[in-house]
């Protein structure tokens, strides 16, 4: 699979410590930065992220900031992106398979590496249910529906 990660400066640690773990299950990673712990604001990685899974660059996101908060809420700016922000495993299965989510989203002072690892895992082995959460999820990019 083709994903895209990104973090703000609170998550460098965690984005690098899953960048690899991610290369390391075969996958294809764009990190997106920043590089180093220097601040930087979360809002600018989310929209990078968020601009690479609307335009079909990657099929999944990883979006990283302290809480995990402010990066889903900038990649959610993007209609095309559904980012659930996630703690452990159950959730992170659920927001695919129900909410056919396309970015992951962690807090890296809430989430120890082992957790986000099992997150990723749940999240990337889910397939979306389809049927009765399929006309949910049209209405998240189309309120109109």
């Amino acid at each position: 699979m083709r994903i895209a990660i990104a973090s703000d400066h609170a998550a460098v640690e965690l984005k690098s410590a899953l960048r690899e773990y991610l290369i390391e299950l075969g996958h294809e990673v764009a990190d997106l930065g920043p590089e180093t712990a220097d601040r930087v604001d979360y809002p600018d990685y989310g929209y990078k992220l968020a601009s690479v899974v609307a335009d079909g660059t990657v099929e999944y996101g990883v979006a990283l900031c302290g809480s995990g908060i402010g990066i889903s809420i900038a990649v959610n700016r993007e209609p095309k992106c559904r980012a659930a922000l996630v703690s452990e495993p159950l959730s992170a299965a659920l927001a695919r398979e129900h909410n056919d989510a396309n970015v992951i989203a962690m807090g890296a002072r809430l989430t120890g590496i082992d957790m986000a690892k099992a997150c990723l895992d749940a999240f990337l082995s889910t397939k979306f249910g389809g049927g009765r959460h399929a006309g949910r999820v049209d209405k998240l990019s189309n309120p109109s529906c």
